[in-house]
């Protein structure tokens, strides 16, 4: 039978497990260090040096039965995940004895007590934003929306991996949704809840990045951009009323962050970022991202806009977009490795003809032109060319001019669209990392005829396709 709430002590021993230390108690949980024992009760060796830590619920009788429901859910999806950006799940029990978590120990504290510092750095501020981006990606293609984005559920591994905690609120596509057929309120944290999530939507990643831009506009102006809403109709304000943009809270904002924050918080999920990889790369490379008029706003819209919104608001509930790992799919992020000094006329043409098929059938898809400038392991590199011109430069413009017949022809947006020349002394490792670093989906590049020297020596080609974790199309003449 289950201990009665509040009588598990340090030493308490049930299912391989000793309890070692609280940790925290809250609301709805306590979390308690635990270490295995054997069936004598003696210390085991914790496997791979993983620290563990067990979550317990806290039943206490006439509690909102969505916490019971949300730790049901919680133990159903933990197994399904893996990965660095999730804590490894351990063990669990059910409520017809002791129910509990077992998982993982992440070190550290949350992103919480960051918050009560802001405004922060812009460094930080982007930094802390494609972790998180980067995150969320990997558990959206992993089906699942984790409804529950705020500082408090999200940690760092010493290694700067960010990792989501506390997935009573989420959704993942293969598994029910015990929220959604037994409740039929919102669920969610007032203050980062998106509009879809308002409306009883729950199976759209795009809430996640929503509540990502909510945790950055905090991060950067100290102030939350909706307020602390407890009520529906205070919730349902974020349909039809605009967050005081950011550079009126603080001036220096750069433009390009409230460009990716307003972005984020856009009402209509289509006009947000549509993956946290494309999130994660703009915040990455902040001088690539194209400023609209949400960089410059000073004010929200007028009275007339936001009652045409609040009609529509009233008139028209959204609909779900599906599967969630097939709306990753649909957004994939294209990089274009772009050889300048080394191509032909002949290779370049079938390199962008090549690019342009899988963009015409992926209309959802980002594109990252890429080019490595080679400079030397050892010594000194020129940067300027005779008449002194930079050469880093002069790569990009020729990119952007490889580019040009692509963006004419298929009428690509500033969005879609990013140009990026890398300097590395060597070009195969480059093109690999950036891919890594930046979640892309699928590497194209072009490659020169197959010479004995170069097939003895290992082309950058066959490097790229031996090393890199997403699919690579090599293109031939």
């Amino acid at each position: 039978m289950m201990t009665p709430p509040g009588k598990l002590q340090v030493g308490d021993q049930f299912d391989g497990f000793v309890l070692t230390e609280r940790l925290h108690q809250g609301g709805m949980a306590t979390l308690w260090a635990v270490a295995r024992v054997d069936d004598q009760g003696q210390p085991l060796a914790a496997p791979d040096g993983v620290e563990l830590i067990m979550k317990v619920p806290r039943i206490k009788g006439g509690e909102d039965p969505a916490t019971i429901v949300g730790f049901e859910v919680e133990q159903m999806v933990m197994p399904a995940l893996k990965g660095p950006h999730v804590p490894r799940f351990v063990a669990k029990g059910d409520f017809t004895g002791q129910p509990y978590i077992v998982m993982e120990r992440i070190p550290g504290d949350s992103l919480r007590p960051r918050l009560d510092l802001a405004p922060l750095p812009f460094a930080e501020v982007a930094d802390i934003g494609q972790r998180v981006a980067a995150a969320l990606h990997d558990l959206h293609k992993q089906h699942l929306v984790h409804l529950d984005v705020k500082p408090s559920n999200i940690m760092f591994r010493p290694g700067g991996e960010c990792v989501l905690v506390d997935f009573g609120l989420c959704r993942h596509d293969h598994l029910p949704d015990l929220l959604e057929e037994e409740f039929s309120l919102p669920m969610g944290t007032g203050p980062y809840i998106s509009p879809e999530q308002v409306q009883f939507v729950r199976n759209d990643p795009r809430s996640d990045l929503f509540a990502l831009g909510v945790m950055l506009y905090h991060l950067t102006t100290g102030e939350r951009p909706f307020g602390n809403p407890s009520t529906v109709p205070g919730l349902r304000k974020r349909l039809y009323t605009d967050p005081i943009p950011p550079r009126v809270h603080r001036p220096d904002t750069p433009p390009w962050l409230q460009e990716v924050i307003l972005r984020c918080l856009e009402v209509e999920p289509a006009q947000r970022y549509q993956t946290g990889a494309q999130l994660a790369l703009d915040l990455q490379h902040p001088e690539q991202i194209p400023l609209t008029a949400r960089a410059e706003r000073l004010s929200t819209r007028g009275t007339l806009s936001t009652v045409k919104r609040w009609f529509k608001a009233m008139g028209a509930e959204p609909k779900g977009d599906g599967d969630t790992g097939q709306h990753v799919e649909r957004s994939p992020i294209i990089m274009a490795a772009i050889g300048i000094k080394n191509s032909t006329p002949a290779l370049d043409k079938k390199l962008l003809a090549t690019v342009r098929r899988i963009m015409q059938m992926e209309p959802g898809a980002r594109l990252a032109c890429v080019s490595v400038m080679k400079t030397n392991r050892i010594g000194m590199d020129t940067l300027m060319d005779p008449e002194g011109n930079s050469l880093h430069v002069q790569q990009l413009v020729a990119i952007k001019h490889w580019a040009r017949p692509l963006q004419q022809q298929l009428q690509m947006d500033e969005h879609r669209l990013t140009f990026h020349v890398l300097e590395s002394p060597d070009t195969a490792a480059a093109i690999v990392e950036f891919a890594t670093r930046n979640q892309v989906d699928h590497i194209v590049m072009g490659a020169r005829g197959n010479s004995s020297l170069r097939r003895y020596l290992g082309s950058v080609s066959a490097q790229v396709v031996a090393e890199a974790e997403c699919s690579v199309t090599v293109v031939r003449v």
